[in-house]
């Protein structure tokens, strides 16, 4: 298949973007002339003129002293490139609806690469007028070219016809051949060394032999600057097109005669979406784990949804389930006109074991169905919500396990090392504090008050000296740690932690805390 591509310039980006963003009346009235400047090397120079100072003569590149000299009274406006820069990312983003392919084409145009995609519009001239009018929507005014390359369409769009030129697949020469050399994005010295040898066309050009056209210039980097220029334009060289956004390998678009209003048409648009990219990656022998589902708007705007899976799937029945709760967030606003489907971090599938009939299997014990429970779960709470522990490598028993989202499948637990003390079922990650009364400095309290509840002990156990990790740089100024499991009369179970010795000088009497709960 030939490749196609579009090319879109903005004659007046920077005036128009500012128009469609401004929050404050426009400065001048309709009719009136109005520039953007910027600082250069020159002083204060015109960056950009609205129709009617273009109209007067005033240009880009002009000192902003001499425009006022010959528009007395005119009015200027720092332009902002930043927000320039932004908005025409976003614009190209936006432009995912006709091509996954975008890219962004300096600071006033866009590029994409549409091969194979104009059928879905009905050809390429109703490609090109449905692009355009998207356009026009936005209150943009638009230079479209399609070609074969991407020089090419860029050429057309600038030098060419102003309501849009579509060079056939394999007529890009004989399109190229009476548009100016400029047209070739060569640098104003060079346009002016092919100017001065009467080299004024591309046609021109295109008849001498490459060898005898560079040896017409005294500098390589000119000569290799040309030919390089006029070889992509033609596609004897390729000019790799990098899009803003890398497009998925599993993505479908749906696009329709009327835009979607009501979840109704969002879920069966989803419907349609699921079984094309279930089919892909069926077809690959993968599955994914995330799922993205984006609604184009006919005000330009876009809404999404997505949906995170625990591990790689592709049952379309019960990706949809999940996905249910997320579309009532999607607003269609005025209407969805585009929607697309993409999915990222695709994986083969793993072939899970089923448990034997006569087996008694207990709760978890099967992935897929702990899987399928996770999944479940996030679609409702969000995803990576549900989360599992897993184990750390540490003596201390609030670091030797760490909560992280669901990886896909419970993780073995590791063996337990050497004994050590009972640890409490519930640890605080903050100890509490208390007052205790200790018959002797080195034994357990025999009474304590913890939230406000004075408690016997009846039964205790311990010390348990902890010490800190001191390879981790965490021994310094730390008091010794004693560890006690008592009991109360109700026979309830703490996990008390005495800071500190009655005898280390380093900080006064010992300190008296809860760290946790047995039962």
């Amino acid at each position: 298949m030939m490749r196609r591509f579009v090319c879109v310039w903005f004659p007046h980006w920077p005036m128009e973007r500012l128009k469609r963003t401004r929050t404050t009346p426009w400065p001048v009235e309709d009719g009136a002339p109005f520039v953007l400047t910027e600082t250069s090397v020159h002083g204060r120079t015109l960056a950009a003129v609205n129709a009617p100072a273009g109209a007067l003569g005033l240009e880009a590149g002009l000192r902003l002293t001499d425009a006022r000299a010959r528009v007395p009274g005119l009015v200027a406006e720092e332009i902002d490139r930043s927000a320039d820069a932004r908005a025409l990312r976003r614009l190209t983003l936006w432009m995912e609806r006709f091509s996954p392919l975008a890219a962004m084409d300096g600071e006033d145009g866009l590029r994409l690469d549409v091969t194979g995609c104009a059928h879905l519009f009905g050809g390429e001239a109703a490609f090109l007028a449905a692009i355009r009018r998207a356009l026009e929507g936005l209150s943009l005014t638009p230079r479209l070219a399609l070609a074969d390359t991407a020089g090419a369409a860029w050429a057309l769009a600038r030098f060419g016809d102003t309501h849009g030129v579509r060079a056939e697949p394999g007529k890009a020469r004989e399109a190229l051949a009476p548009l100016p050399v400029a047209a070739l994005r060569l640098t104003p010295a060079t346009i002016s060394v092919l100017r001065r040898f009467g080299l004024t066309r591309i046609g021109q050009l295109d008849r001498i032999e490459r060898q005898a056209l560079a040896r017409r210039f005294r500098n390589r980097e000119a000569a290799g600057d040309v030919l390089l220029r006029l070889d992509q334009a033609l596609g004897a060289r390729p000019e790799p097109l990098v899009p803003l956004r890398p497009p998925a390998r599993f993505t479908a678009r749906l696009s329709g005669p009327e835009p979607l209003m009501s979840l109704g048409g969002i879920e069966d648009a989803l419907g349609k979406l699921l079984a094309t990219v279930t089919r892909q990656l069926e077809e690959a022998g993968k599955g994914a784990r995330r799922f993205i589902l984006t609604g184009y708007r006919c005000d330009g705007t876009r809404t999404s949804a997505s949906l995170t899976l625990s591990r790689p799937g592709r049952d379309g029945a019960a990706i949809a389930r999940l996905f249910a709760p997320r579309l009532e967030a999607m607003d269609p606003g005025f209407g969805i006109d585009v929607m697309t489907l993409s999915a990222h971090g695709a994986s083969a599938l793993d072939a899970l074991a089923s448990a034997l009939p006569d087996s008694a299997p207990l709760p978890g014990s099967d992935p897929a169905e702990t899987a399928a429970l996770v999944d479940r779960l996030n679609a409702r709470l969000g995803d990576d919500l549900v989360q599992v522990f897993t184990p750390r490598e540490s003596h201390l028993p609030w670091r030797s396990e760490m909560a992280e989202p669901f990886p896909g499948a419970l993780a073995p637990w590791p063996e337990a090392g050497p004994p050590s003390g009972l640890r409490p079922l519930i640890v605080f990650d903050r100890p509490e504090a208390v007052e205790t009364i200790a018959i002797l400095p080195d034994a357990p309290p025999a009474r304590f008050t913890w939230r406000k509840v004075t408690r016997t002990v009846t039964r205790a156990d311990g010390p348990e000296r902890i010490g800190p990790e001191w390879w981790r740089g965490a021994a310094d100024g730390v008091r010794a740690r004693d560890y006690y499991r008592v009991e109360d009369e109700s026979g309830h179970r703490y996990w008390l932690m005495r800071e500190g010795l009655y005898d280390d000088a380093r900080g006064g009497p010992p300190r008296w805390y809860v760290c946790g709960l047995f039962a």
